[in-house]
């Protein structure tokens, strides 16, 4: 069912899908209460107007919709508008839209000769999405490359940040609470062959490590920096893999229901079609509580969970 939202931007017309399916790489969960997708950054402006605490959703990569949904307003910005791309190929400056599905860009961007983004090959992410959480992997992250990001804060401002104002760090960005719309990326023109030599090596990585033809929404925890010394694991304050610390604590293969821990990668979690969200949540809450048993660890989740019964992001003992 869809329904055209009207504001005092009259020249444009919204329209709002009810009960809509949240698209998610894990194939499960519930839906959204409303769902839009605006093209341009007015209509944007509408969504804040019709619910200003409204969830932006990416490729649903890295996100888990509980089973009982999500109240409120959905926003893909998966639309034109927002899917926009600019190469200039003798500056190495990449301009692209919040919506441009990353490995598509990577893509055209290792055709024009630009290298250095392949590192990020095999992220299935829009580019607002890997900006936000700063994705990456062994070969690097976005914040690598950017020189600026677009973004419009919950009051229907606009602000324009270069690479100095924003805080990245390990999997984080604080622009949370920001909407991006455009991000700069600086890129470096080379040889062609010798780029698609390193986005095939990247590739070939992730193929050997990672359970990529599997339902599975990534990594799950973020890699935690240890406040003491485990042996054969790590020295303290430095960071280690959770998948590491999974395998480790015996949860490779752990299953619960429809979901299990990879085999592949214990930082994985794959699922039948017969699984449910709970299923998820209820072995991610598993696996935290045995890390922590096992080696005083608390694990926090890189995977998103959208829903009215979150689970907790941290690692304790009553998240159960």
């Amino acid at each position: 069912m869809r329904l055209s939202a009207s504001t005092d931007h009259s020249q444009h017309s919204l329209e709002i899908e009810q009960h809509a399916p949240i698209s998610t790489w894990f194939h499960i969960g519930g839906i959204a209460e409303k769902l839009a997708k605006p093209n341009s950054s007015d209509e944007l402006i509408q969504c804040l107007e019709i619910d200003e605490e409204f969830k932006v959703l990416g490729e649903g990569a890295n996100l888990l919709v509980n089973d009982s949904g999500v109240s409120g307003l959905v926003v893909s910005l998966q639309t034109q508008g927002f899917k926009q791309t600019e190469l200039d190929t003798a500056a190495g400056v990449v301009r692209a839209g919040a919506g441009v599905a990353l490995p598509a860009l990577i893509s055209r961007c290792v055709r024009d000769g630009l290298g250095g983004l392949e590192a990020l090959s095999g992220i299935p992410a829009t580019l607002g999405g890997a900006v936000i959480m700063n994705a990456g992997g062994a070969f690097g992250s976005i914040s690598d490359f950017v020189l600026a990001v677009n973004a419009i804060d919950r009051a229907g401002r606009v602000h324009v940040f270069e690479r100095s104002q924003i805080d990245f760090g390990y999997r984080q960005s604080l622009l949370n609470q920001l909407i991006v719309t455009e991000v700069v990326l600086q890129l470096e023109s080379g040889d062609i062959g010798e780029i698609k030599s390193n986005l095939n090596k990247c590739m070939s990585y992730k193929s050997k490590s990672q359970p990529l033809g599997k339902k599975s929404a990534g990594c799950v925890f973020k890699n935690p920096v240890l406040s003491m010394q485990i042996d054969e694991i790590g020295d303290a304050n430095t960071r280690v893999g959770a998948g590491k610390l999974i395998d480790r604590a015996g949860c490779k293969g752990l299953a619960v229901r429809g979901a299990q821990v990879s085999q592949v990668h214990a930082n994985f979690i794959t699922t039948t079609k017969d699984a449910k969200a709970q299923d998820v949540i209820d072995l991610i809450s598993m696996i935290q509580h045995r890390v922590l048993d096992v080696f005083g660890v608390p694990l926090e989740r890189e995977l998103v969970i959208w829903g009215d019964h979150e689970l907790s992001n941290k690692s304790t003992k009553d998240t159960i």
